[in-house]
């Protein structure tokens, strides 16, 4: 049986063919675009934001945290969707949902109101990055797809790490200001809504009594937030050993384990266990946790650095990011055309990996006064890295499984790589803002100072060289545990099988249910 995709056959290679697939393509990228740039759109700008909306030192992570949790915890429920109805239909509505938590965020007064919109932006944020994966593998051959991965990978990547760029001149330009880091989507995204109306058409493959696992979502997004929660406050307003951090890390961890009790026993689970339990997927897996902690910390904390460590402006650092920037869209790019003609998969994401982990131990060693120019070699080596392995872990996965899970397994990557990204960002601010009060303290004290607050003249120079230091150590000792999580991610991709990418999409394989006509729309 062969399935219309696009108005052609998906073994169709002519070039009509391959037009007709750029152009759904180009919406989709443009949604990816978009939904990723605003994870880390925010991060030159959150000095500015937090101070607007009168937020506290916790509300600061929390309104990066809330949108990366939410998107962590939807990702699973989209791709079991889009294993069940009409993928078109879904990302159409992913991008809906995202358009209104960006209006709502850029109306917020509060803190509060800031967290929760961005926690409603973050379920269309997952929805968006699962499903335009899921629609690539639906669009395009497993041989073919390392072209194309490429752009997604060049797409997630640039719009993550350039985040803060495009953050620091919205927050810089005075006639902008910090609410159109969240407008500023908006009309791209239905830009993107109408491209995708017109130019995309895929396959529904409907099967019936099936049923969606809410209760394990809700679960795994409990426990997962349970223990940011502990994390965000541990060590500040209580300790490790408290009666406060044994009720947060036995209720999460416990919540967590009726989770996977759940997930184990449930019809159609949004983790399916059968999936993750394969070899290439599990090791596929802890690559992506690898690779969004390393991600995600870099395009947050690198911005913070330049800013307050080295007295740059919000653009300023986002310019300095350029290295990273240049390096993740030549390596993805390269890389996804060496495996389309290969067929290899593993040789690229072992090289990435090694690449991130010697970039992030460089990044280890950086202080207040560490020259530019070694700092972009360093940034170099982890955009590389990042380019090389972001979307190759997905693929990785998507050649091993039929057709009819594939929207289960992408999904399932990518939750773990949020996941990665989730909890990087929450333990490395939380590590982050305890050595830089530990140093400041010890600076201020060495110095003969009591606090920053009344520090003149040649006191108040000394307090800011205190903090410039403090920050430059501080960012070095979190770069260090980044380097350690790339490190797990070089051994997951020497432990993967070596596989040839086919030549099918796999489209004639029996599942539970028929495939219909493509959507007229």
């Amino acid at each position: 049986m062969s399935t219309a995709v696009n108005g052609a056959s998906p073994t169709d290679t002519s070039p009509a063919a391959r037009r007709k697939v750029l152009k759904a393509l180009s919406g989709l990228l443009l949604a990816l675009f978009v939904s990723t740039l605003s994870s880390t759109v925010v991060s030159s700008a959150l000095p500015k934001i937090i101070g607007a909306v009168h937020g506290s030192q916790t509300q600061y992570t929390w309104v990066v945290t809330a949108t990366l949790l939410t998107t962590t915890a939807t990702t699973p429920i989209w791709g079991k969707l889009a294993d069940l109805f009409s993928k078109k239909t879904l990302v159409q509505a992913s991008i809906t949902v995202f358009v209104l938590g960006a209006v709502a965020s850029g109306i917020s007064q509060t803190a509060g109101q800031l967290i929760a919109s961005r926690a409603l932006q973050g379920v269309g944020v997952g929805g968006v990055q699962a499903l335009v994966q899921i629609s690539l593998a639906a669009m395009i051959p497993p041989r073919e797809r390392g072209r194309y991965s490429g752009y997604l990978s060049s797409v997630t990547a640039t719009s993550t790490i350039g985040g803060p760029l495009l953050g620091g001149v919205i927050v810089d330009t005075s006639w902008l200001g910090w609410r159109w880091c969240f407008f500023i989507g908006v009309p791209i995204a239905v830009v993107a809504l109408f491209m995708l109306q017109r130019t995309l058409n895929l396959p529904v493959i409907r099967r019936e009594n099936v049923r969606i696992d809410y209760l394990g979502a809700t679960l795994i997004a409990a426990g997962v937030s349970v223990l940011l929660v502990w994390v965000s406050f541990v060590d500040n307003s209580f300790g490790w050993a408290s009666w406060q951090t044994g009720a947060m890390v036995g209720g999460g961890l416990a919540l967590i384990a009726v989770a996977v009790w759940v997930e184990s026993r449930a019809a159609e689970p949004v983790v399916p266990l059968g999936i993750v339990r394969q070899r290439t997927t599990a090791l596929a897996i802890v690559g992506s946790l690898a690779v969004g902690t390393a991600m995600f910390g870099a395009a947050v904390f690198l911005s913070q650095y330049f800013q307050l460590s080295r007295g740059h402006s919000p653009t300023e650092a986002g310019l300095l990011t350029i290295p990273m920037m240049v390096g993740i869209l030549v390596a993805s790019t390269v890389a996804g055309r060496l495996i389309s003609r290969t067929g290899k998969i593993k040789p690229f994401i072992i090289t990435g990996a090694v690449l991130l982990t010697v970039g992030f131990a460089g990044l280890g060693t950086l202080d207040s006064r560490t020259p530019i120019l070694l700092l972009s070699v360093e940034m170099l080596c982890v955009g590389m890295g990042v380019g090389m392995t972001l979307q190759n872990l997905v693929l990785v996965v998507q050649n091993t499984v039929p057709l009819k899970d594939i929207g289960a397994a992408s999904s399932t990557v990518s939750f773990f790589r949020s996941l990665g990204g989730t909890i990087g960002v929450s333990v490395l601010g939380a590590v982050l803002a305890r050595h830089v009060q530990d140093q400041i303290a010890h600076g201020l004290a060495d110095a003969g100072l009591r606090s920053t607050g009344t520090a003149t003249g040649a006191d108040a120079v000394a307090v800011r060289e205190i903090v410039r230091v403090a920050y430059g150590d501080a960012t070095a000792q979190i770069f260090l545990l980044s380097a350690g999580a790339a490190l797990l991610a070089v051994i997951a991709a020497i432990l993967l099988k070596p596989a040839g990418l086919r030549s099918s999409l796999d489209l004639t394989e029996k599942s539970e249910g028929a495939a219909v006509p493509a959507e007229a729309g």
